[in-house]
């Protein structure tokens, strides 16, 4: 293999099935890799913000209730990557009612986790146009959170993610 070559793979949502394989890969050839976390980033950020309770909390509800509200608009640039079953979709009113562990379990992507839905997740992940537009009220809720969120945004890179990879 080329000295320069870079292992690059954008795995989506099946990203733990063919990290074995990846794993492989890179143990085999000893060579580098990139991991794009920045979607995934973006989804663990509201997650933290959930976990923390409270303003910030109610901001991570009102990403999911205003990304609900605009769903064809924000979906449109992505509908040939993702799939979303409104069916699964809980309401707006129903989430605010979630405490914010019942909102980062069914957020986050950890497979087994009964709370777990991938539509709620989708939605989130087109919806960072949403927390864009807070703006300052978004950064300041991130600032104010930074233990929770980092804690949330270092474990999943390096808990579910590199630990997968390298067989840690």
């Amino acid at each position: 293999m080329p000295a320069d070559l870079k292992l690059s793979v954008h795995s989506g949502s099946d990203k733990f099935s063919i990290y074995p394989i990846m794993a492989d890969i890179i143990k085999k050839h000893d060579k580098g890799l990139h991991v794009k976390t920045a979607g995934t980033t973006w989804l663990e950020e509201v997650i933290g913000l959930a976990v923390a309770g409270g303003e910030a909390l109610e901001a991570a509800k009102e990403v999911y209730a205003s990304a609900l509200s605009r769903k064809d608009e924000l979906c449109g640039p992505y509908a040939d990557v993702i799939d979303i079953d409104d069916a699964l979709l809980p309401s707006a009113d129903e989430v605010n009612g979630w405490s914010g562990e019942q909102f980062a379990n069914t957020l986050r992507h950890i497979p087994g986790q009964p709370d777990y839905n991938p539509s709620f997740r989708q939605l989130i992940h087109v919806g960072y146009k949403v927390a864009a537009e807070m703006g300052e009220r978004y950064y300041s809720l991130l600032e104010k959170n930074a233990d929770v969120v980092g804690a949330c945004v270092e474990e999943n890179i390096y808990e579910r993610h590199l630990k997968r990879l390298f067989n840690l």
